[in-house]
């Protein structure tokens, strides 16, 4: 019964739904994560920072909600995970590239 009232309030009919709905939330989780990463490297340097470790979470994050959105197929989550993961991958070929021109 306890799994009944779960897959309910999650909105699943089984297993593979209530699976997709955990992958969901850990990308969520790790979207969340970099918020947290922020807060503390602009905390520590008294000034706002964005580390590359917000660039790496935003992207996994966006990755693992991309999965989730194309599994539910929702034209406008789709849409709005591609462009954020685009940005992403934009930022950290920059920082990348950035650092080999330093070295």
């Amino acid at each position: 019964m306890a799994i009944e009232a779960l897959f309910g309030w999650l909105h699943v009919d089984g297993w593979a739904e209530f699976w997709w709905v955990v992958v969901g939330l850990g990308g969520q989780l790790m979207f969340t994560a970099r918020f947290l990463v922020q807060w503390i490297a602009s905390e520590r340097a008294r000034n706002s920072v964005v580390p590359v470790a917000f660039w790496y979470f935003s992207m996994a994050g966006g990755v693992i909600l991309l999965a989730y959105a194309i599994y539910r197929k929702d034209p406008v989550f789709i849409l709005g995970q591609v462009t954020g993961v685009f940005i992403y991958t934009r930022n950290l070929w920059l920082i990348h590239a950035h650092r080999r021109r330093s070295a």
